[in-house]
């Protein structure tokens, strides 16, 4: 068998010979024959698939480690490798894009001068929280309030002390302005806190295992500012159709994202309940943050895994259209859960957008 040369390797396999130099060093891409006197390098035509595919991977972005690890794969699971970096990598586009969206609607204020005053609306609502019918304790935080809206899953030994450190964290953003401009930085500013109350929920041991999701809105005047880790969920009802406006933090449904498991495997699937996102436990603490817009008549729901993975979304539709009163819809949605078992605690906040008049 002929070798190539490196500069004929390199020309093939569309690599330099500066990058094979270097897989060389890393053992990413090692020549058949390195000359003593030289130290020229060699290579066997049959390694140009495995060079094309580290050319192919880069151009990816995918680091050298992972192309090593790929490349040490059969061709089948090397190929669910590339899907779940991927699929990764678009989450990660999406929570830049969801970022850039939200400063770009935040700093390209229209000048009121410009276009007519819109109607003021505002926002009515009601938080409920159950224990449900098989756990000793309630672990959850729901609160709603004229500006802020949350609901926190609190989970370990010190949980229940965990949400409710969560959501006091932010209480302060129903009360205080949000100066013009800077309300990015309030709510990165509230999420630190949040993660330092979490932090010092657990004492000793505990420390370790107090944790919570934490799903909030902030209220705007005609926007509402989510902040979202975890798997408590927010929907929304918008003329008669139910959408689910949060991204669950759940190992699942990283597997879903990545074609690893269908949506309906998901419902069942042991590891359901798993984070991947969450404040406290020393897991992975980045929030999604994004500007919804608002409109008059529409209802958001927020609410803990225990009301979402119990009851059909299409019976959530039905309540949600069918009750008026926030304070009736939320008792309504826990009786729901309840009459479907409640393996866990339940928590909602009903809020309505709605024209406010003098």
């Amino acid at each position: 068998m002929e070798l190539l040369t490196i500069g004929a390797f390199a020309k093939a396999s569309r690599l330099s010979p500066k990058a094979l130099r270097l897989y060389d060093e890393l053992g990413l891409l090692t020549p058949v024959r390195v000359d003593p006197v030289t130290a020229y390098r060699f290579y066997a035509p049959d390694q140009l698939d495995q060079a094309r595919l580290v050319a192919w991977l880069r151009r990816l972005g995918m680091p050298l480690a992972r192309i090593q690890h790929v490349c040490a794969l059969e061709t089948g699971p090397a190929a669910q490798e590339i899907r779940a970096f991927w699929a990764q990598v678009e989450a990660d586009t999406t929570a830049r894009r969801d970022l850039a969206a939200f400063l770009i609607d935040h700093l390209s204020r229209k000048d009121s001068a410009m276009s007519p005053a819109p109607k003021p609306l505002g926002i009515r609502y009601a938080a409920l929280s159950d224990t449900g019918l098989v756990r000793e304790s309630n672990q959850d935080t729901a609160y709603a309030g004229s500006r802020l809206l949350a609901v926190a899953d609190g989970f370990g030994k010190g949980g229940a002390r965990a949400s409710a450190a969560a959501v006091n964290a932010f209480k302060h953003l129903q009360t205080d302005g949000v100066p013009a401009g800077n309300l990015l930085n309030v709510l990165e500013d509230a999420i630190e806190q949040a993660k330092q109350a979490v932090h010092d929920a657990g004492t000793g041991a505990s420390r370790e295992e107090a944790g919570t999701t934490l799903t909030a809105m902030l209220w705007t005047g005609s926007q509402l500012a989510l902040v979202h880790i975890g798997d408590s969920r927010v929907y929304l009802l918008r003329d008669g159709e139910l959408f689910q406006i949060t991204h669950d933090h759940t190992k699942v449904q990283s597997m879903v994202d990545e074609g690893r498991l269908s949506p309906e495997e998901a419902t069942s699937h042991p590891q359901r309940s798993l984070l991947i996102r969450a404040l406290g436990q020393g897991a992975d603490t980045t929030a999604d943050m994004r500007l919804h817009n608002a409109q008059q008549e529409d209802r958001y729901l927020l609410c803990s895994d225990g009301l979402s993975t119990v009851v059909p979304i299409e019976e959530l539709r039905r309540v949600l259209s069918e009750i008026r009163e926030p304070e009736q819809a939320v008792r309504e949605l826990i009786t729901l859960a309840n009459g479907f078992g409640s393996p866990d605690n339940v928590s909602c906040v009903v809020a309505d957008v709605l024209e406010l008049h003098d």
